[in-house]
């Protein structure tokens, strides 16, 4: 059993990640916190995120957040999820330009307007929202027991475009290909909602409290 700390910096769907979190019976302690000593002591840790990235910065930067998800990835198994793995980056185009974590090599950019199918020509909806199809890009242990294009949720209007193309994990299409996950080392990070995923994200939730962050 162990111990996760879920970030609370007043912008993620903290609620239902603790719930899916505890869901799993992987987890001794869920802690839902920004207290940098709770989340240093935590075995796993989460940081969510949704909203605008300019706003998510400013908060992480204000409580010190910054230097906390910088310590606690230097070792500890360490996931992002939906805006969280976007804070990652180095940089996102939203909000006129907004620098990021640079925990990860890349960068994160809107959806083109108008976004069209590139089969059918059709307009696409921007956020993209909804289910999709999610093709892992090798083996990790967060896919274990997943099954290969397994579908997960999404809401969103920008997305990772990662510099070295190795830390892709798993890609999905919405007008044009795209990193639904990225991971290198001990960090892993989703672009899709596993705690609205159902089974499958459940499983990557319990997958994740099962990994020692090691790929």
């Amino acid at each position: 059993m162990t111990t996760v700390a879920v970030i609370d910096y007043g912008m993620g769907n903290l609620h239902s990640v603790a719930k899916a979190l505890e869901h799993t019976r992987l987890a001794r302690k869920v802690l839902v916190t920004h207290d940098p000593e709770l989340i240093l002591g935590a075995d796993h840790v989460v940081l969510p995120g949704v909203g605008a990235i300019r706003d998510c910065m400013k908060e992480i930067r204000r409580l010190g957040i910054d230097q906390v998800v910088a310590e606690v990835a230097k070792s500890k198994p360490l996931l992002g999820v939906c805006v969280g793995m976007q804070a990652m980056m180095e940089w996102s185009a939203e909000n006129d330009g907004t620098d990021c974590l640079g925990l990860l090599p890349g960068r994160v950019e809107r959806f083109a307007d108008p976004l069209l199918d590139p089969q059918s020509g059709e307009r696409l909806k921007v956020p993209h929202m909804g289910w999709n199809r999610v093709h892992q890009s090798g083996a990790h242990p967060l896919w274990q027991g997943i099954p290969q294009d397994e579908r997960f949720y999404f809401v969103h209007s920008y997305y990772v475009q990662p510099t070295d193309p190795t830390l892709v994990t798993g890609r999905c299409e919405y007008g044009v290909p795209f990193a639904a996950a990225v991971g290198r080392g001990n960090i892993f990070a989703t672009q899709f909602h596993p705690e609205k995923s159902q089974h499958a994200g459940l499983a990557l939730y319990a997958n994740f409290l099962r990994w020692d962050g090691q790929s």
